[in-house]
């Protein structure tokens, strides 16, 4: 055998392993160029019905599988998965929408999809306003038939407020009836309550977070039961070339079959360390929506089973931003950082003002904490501990 055939074998050997293997982990199938077996398939297979492949950007066994999961977990039909959850808004965003077309914000939405707005989608001649998702007269009055794209968030970001989305729905429904209506469902995680039941046409969901749940992959989807709907999603998805790698849809794949019990877990945890803040003197409002007299309470308690492991508080007005600061710094089981749904608690300090463009209720500093797996007697005598440095600091 000539090394120039021994080298040729290497690449094109006759084995082919047995059809009959089953694990309890998906295989990984990576791609970019996908092979047909002749010509008449090369021309006639379409990805597009995740009947066949084509090319690895357009699906490949492993993309398919985590997206038929996902779908399921929402409690839709079909999802595309982005390689954030960002980039999931963003693709709704541009196929949804076009020049003199008006997209709607909650004020109180993720801020990353309003800067978006504000800068992209402006540029493109798209304009967009913001409305108060406590208040659905808010929304109601912003309805026109130039209104495309209306974005909901349950809970609202930060401050963690839970609209009521039947009503904000209804009104969407009564006064723009073509507008598309996309929920950003990543705090509900496709567990705390039934978004497709619900009324709304696709989800949102940053699987960075809970669906991960190690805090080391990012991506997103998008979820929809129209198929019509899911066809013009899929087509800009794929003009606009996204796609994720294939170990970090292992890893998803890998952290599902965990998430009812870890979003249980956390959520336990982030209502009993949230009880324990309404105790303290030092806020003067603790955020989270299970949580009587929490903003939207009413409204979680007749749409949610569960919620999730992340709230905030607003220190009292005495306190400085530099005294918020010193809490966080001195905090050692929370570490300082952004996202949320992973193993270790997380906490940031936000100026509150700087979060809304509508008139907002919170005067103080608030610190977001987020409940990573940690015994929550240990994330409480943190928070105890660190919440002396107001006394030395007075």
């Amino acid at each position: 055998m000539t090394e120039k055939s021994r080298s040729t074998s290497l690449i094109h050997h006759d084995y082919v392993p047995p059809a009959d293997f089953a694990s309890p982990v998906v295989g990984v199938h990576k791609a970019s160029t996908v092979f047909f077996p002749n010509t008449a398939a090369l021309r006639t297979h379409s990805w597009l019905d995740k009947s066949a492949y084509t090319y690895g950007l357009h699906g490949t066994p492993t993309t398919f599988t985590l997206e038929a999961r996902i779908a399921s977990l929402e409690g839709g039909q079909q999802a595309l998965l982005a390689p954030s959850g960002l980039a999931a808004i963003s693709l709704v965003d541009m196929a949804l929408l076009a020049q003199d077309d008006e997209l709607l914000l909650p004020d109180n939405a993720y801020g990353p999809g309003k800067t978006l707005a504000r800068h992209e989608l402006r540029s493109w001649g798209i304009t967009h306003r913001v409305y108060d998702a406590m208040d659905p007269a808010s929304l109601a009055a912003l309805l026109s038939p130039k209104v495309k794209l209306v974005w909901l968030e349950a809970a609202g970001s930060v401050t963690m407020e839970f609209p009521d989305l039947r009503a904000l729905i209804k009104a969407i429904r009564e006064h723009a009836p073509r507008a598309v209506i996309a929920l950003d469902n990543t705090w509900g995680a496709g567990i705390a309550f039934d978004a497709f039941a619900l009324g709304v046409d696709l989800t949102v969901h940053a699987l960075t977070k809970y669906p991960s749940g190690g805090g080391d992959v990012l991506m997103g989807s998008v979820v929809t039961a129209d198929e019509r709907l899911y066809k013009r999603l899929a087509l800009a998805h794929s003009r606009l070339g996204l796609g994720v790698g294939l170990n970090d849809v292992e890893a998803v794949l890998r952290s599902l079959p965990s998430l009812p019990l870890r979003y249980a877990a956390q959520d336990a945890a982030g209502r009993e360390l949230a009880r324990w803040c309404e105790q303290r003197p030092e806020f003067v409002r603790v955020l989270h929506p299970a949580l009587p007299g929490a903003p939207g309470h009413e409204a979680w308690a007749d749409t949610c089973s569960a919620a999730a492991g992340l709230f905030a508080v607003e220190l009292d007005a005495r306190y400085t931003p530099a005294q918020a600061d010193a809490v966080v710094d001195a905090l050692k089981f929370f570490r300082i950082g952004w996202s949320w749904g992973g193993p270790i608690s997380l906490a940031v300090p936000y100026d509150a003002a700087s979060l809304r463009e509508r008139p907002t209720p919170y005067r103080g500093t608030l610190i977001r904490f987020s409940l990573g797996l940690e015994a929550v007697e240990d994330l409480i005598a943190d928070l105890e501990q660190a919440l002396a440095v107001l006394d030395e600091r007075a």
